[in-house]
């Protein structure tokens, strides 16, 4: 018998990398998206470590509570630009930023 490994979670904004590992040791891995939004939460908001400490990262949303994530809307649509700027102020020093730079660019 083939024992299959599922691994089943919601949706995160900058997933930490235990997330990750996650997926890959996952044979099937499904994103769980059809139940209640939460607000305060991170699903669409991060922290980063800046020179003056952490700062929050936030994806603006349209809340129509209660929604389910899959229905969540983004509400205003500059958000990924001003993030883009926000960490490459804050890590384009850093080792390896260079090596995945245009890779993560392209996707904000």
């Amino acid at each position: 018998m083939n024992e299959k490994k599922v691994a089943m979670v919601q949706s995160n904004y900058i997933p930490w990398k235990g997330y990750f590992d996650m997926i890959n040791l996952a044979d099937e891995f499904i994103l769980y998206d059809h139940v209640q939004y939460t607000t305060s939460d991170w699903r669409n908001r991060n922290k980063i470590k800046t020179h003056e400490g952490m700062m929050w990262l936030t994806i603006p949303i349209r809340n129509k509570f209660p929604q389910k994530i899959k229905d969540t809307v983004v509400s205003y649509r500059g958000w990924n630009r001003k993030h883009w700027k926000s960490i490459v102020r804050n890590y384009s020093r850093t080792n390896y930023f260079q090596s995945y730079r245009e890779f993560f660019e392209e996707l904000y």
